[in-house]
């Protein structure tokens, strides 16, 4: 039986998505569900051999990308995102019982939950002093200990630890959605499904026009840029990585192309290739009618 980490405690979001990715067949069979205490943690777990692979938050539609999440994956010995899936996100302001939405006065949160539900706080629980939470169901555990008088979780932290939901559906904006990703060692990359996303991170020379010319290499081969970001190198002021994700396969030709012209030029990780739960962008285009072509010509035929 595989074990998998992933940010816990139990009763978060991302043990949602990872029996989520469960239930989709991702794994051959059922697996042991390890909580890790950060998502760095759960990286590192995979690279120490206590697991076979980690879930781990990596996007919001709301607040963006997970640094914590993209800065493990940059640094360290390398890892491969191989599944990801998707969560539509709403919250549930949980209490112990007996306790009124009116009587609270100290709120926990992890810091990503608080920034998705600013508004509804603001508006409800306009007195209420933020606790910071490790994590969606630890602040449910700071609640149950008597550290904070509600916190924002989910129903399930709710459930495991006997709480009372206080309002349920919390979300300042429809439809928030966050993504989430299978990470394990390095391995062959699921095959190419044609909805495919492909992700790196590059360190490029700090001089005039690099990364214009890392951005030619995607766009002259046709492939579709869907995610730009930079974050920083944490080793001085002006120094950043980029991290970069393109619609498309490692084992398409356009792809292929362009990480090789990246390499020869910059330091780059390959972070995956992987089907995407949502397909968004352009696929590259096809190479068969160029290579077919190339074919005849080396063996000779005319008029082509």
């Amino acid at each position: 039986m595989p074990r998998i980490a992933y940010f816990g405690p139990s009763g978060t979001f991302t043990e949602m998505a990872l029996a989520k990715l469960e239930s989709s067949a991702v794994f051959d069979g059922p697996v042991e569900r390890v909580a890790a205490p950060s998502q760095g943690a759960a990286l590192d777990l995979i690279r120490s051999g206590d697991v076979d692979g980690a879930v781990v938050p990596i996007e919001s539609s709301v607040e963006g990308s997970i640094s914590a999440t993209l800065d493990s994956l940059a640094i360290g010995p390398r890892l491969q995102i191989v599944a990801e899936t998707e969560l539509e996100v709403s919250f549930t302001i949980l209490a112990r019982p007996g306790t009124e939405l009116a009587e609270v006065r100290t709120l926990a949160a992890y810091p990503v939950a608080a920034a998705q539900v600013r508004m509804w706080v603001a508006r409800r629980l306009p007195d209420a002093e933020i606790y910071t939470s490790s994590s969606n169901a630890a602040a449910a555990e700071d609640v149950a200990a008597g550290r904070a008088d509600a916190a924002v979780s989910t129903a399930l932290a709710g459930e495991r630890l006997g709480l009372t939901a206080l309002a349920t559906g919390v979300a300042d904006h429809d439809q928030a959605i966050t993504r989430f990703v299978l990470v394990t060692l390095p391995r062959v990359a699921p095959s190419p499904t044609g909805a495919d996303r492909t992700s790196v991170v590059l360190e490029l020379a700090n001089e005039p026009g690099s990364l214009m010319r890392a951005f030619a290499e995607f766009a002259t081969r046709g492939i579709d840029l869907t995610r730009i970001e930079s974050r920083p190198t944490r080793t001085g002021l002006g120094t950043y990585r980029f991290y970069l994700d393109c619609v498309g396969h490692i084992d398409d030709t356009a792809v292929a192309e362009a990480l090789k012209a990246l390499h020869r030029t910059a330091r780059i990780r390959f972070l995956g290739s992987w089907p995407a739960t949502s397909a968004t962008g352009t696929p590259p285009p096809s190479d068969e009618a160029a290579a077919e072509w190339l074919t005849q010509l080396r063996k000779g035929v005319a008029d082509l």
